[in-house]
């Protein structure tokens, strides 16, 4: 029995050896996507005028770092807090800890370079070199056009400064190890002509993260061969979201078509999602609707178009499921 334990013994250090090595190489050398560029963006009024309709409307960067209103369908931002952060994504709602979103004006980023912000955007990396939980889709960032993301920084330093001092957010473990594994490098693309339909669709599809939301996801990664194909959770105080099947297939897309795909968002361009107001156990989207409404008909008509050319799915999706009271 000695001589079976011995062996056993030597093999459980040596793989206890192996995971401490792997873990402070997590923790000590990741993230590793480089320094900060050296970047002075140009504030232009057409840099900020493109910044404000892709952080509002298509990346709705707004969505998470102001205060929405959750009385409202799909938790519109309040006017007048664009930017200062708070939002939080607590446990209660499946995150692996408490996470909160940072403020982004220039009252919290007068001490960031351009480089600073440039690669946190695009590789989710602090200014301090610490790795951001991958709620912000920051991969996605990662593979646009630079030009983009200088419009976007462009914008949000033309923010009004609001006074806020946002919660550190708190990972568990070991969700605060594994962020580090989540930044990469980035690597651009150019945009694509808007005549290229269905690549320029991609391109802004990409930028909208889409994708995210619209699959299946495990442990905050998507399920290869569920990309678009809708299903995935959200706990909201009413009950279990899901997100609706966005592929060319009968269970998804495949009868709308693109007028009707268009109207879909045209309705919460007016004020007729503000009544009546919700309570916390209503229906409700995590969706944000009325941001994404703002996105011009030429743009969501390509992400239309895109969307035809990805792989159906058979995917019948049961939208919503009430708490049981």
């Amino acid at each position: 029995m000695k001589k079976l334990l011995r062996p056993l013994l030597v093999l459980a250090a040596l793989l206890l050896l192996l995971v401490s090595l792997a873990a402070g190489y997590v923790y000590y050398f990741l993230p590793d996507v480089g320094k900060a560029p050296e970047l002075k963006v140009e504030i232009t009024p057409e840099r900020v005028e493109r910044g404000r309709y892709l952080a509002t409307s298509v990346a709705v960067c707004i969505d998470c770092h102001s205060t929405r209103d959750w009385s409202l369908f799909s938790g519109p931002p309040i006017a007048g807090t664009a930017g200062k952060g708070g939002e939080v994504f607590a446990r209660e709602f499946g995150f692996p800890g408490t996470f909160y979103a940072r403020n982004i004006t220039p009252y919290a980023l007068s001490q960031w370079t351009d480089g600073e912000i440039f690669r946190t955007i695009t590789t989710g990396v602090s200014r301090k070199g610490n790795a951001l939980f991958p709620i912000m889709p920051y991969g996605h960032y990662g593979k646009t056009d630079k030009e983009d993301i200088y419009s976007i920084i462009a914008y949000i330093r033309s923010l009004p400064a609001i006074t806020h001092d946002v919660t550190v957010s708190q990972p568990d473990f070991p969700a605060g190890l594994l962020m580090n594994l989540a930044p990469v490098k980035p690597s651009f693309v150019s945009r694509p002509l808007r005549s290229d339909t269905v690549r320029y669709g991609e391109y802004m599809a990409n930028m909208a993260a889409c994708v995210e939301c619209h699959s299946r996801e495990s442990k905050g990664q998507v399920i290869a061969g569920t990309e678009f194909g809708g299903g995935r959770e959200f706990r909201m105080p009413g009950g279990i979201v899901r997100s609706a099947n966005l592929t060319n297939h009968a269970t998804g897309l495949a009868n709308m078509s693109r007028e009707q795909f268009l109207q879909r968002f045209a309705v919460y361009k007016d004020s007729s999602y503000r009544s009546p107001k919700l309570r916390p156990t209503d229906f409700n989207s995590p969706m944000p609707w009325t941001m994404y409404a703002g996105m011009t008909p030429e743009d969501l008509s390509a992400i239309y178009a895109y969307l035809r050319t990805v792989q159906p799915i058979d995917n019948t999706v049961e939208k919503f499921t009430a708490k049981r009271e």
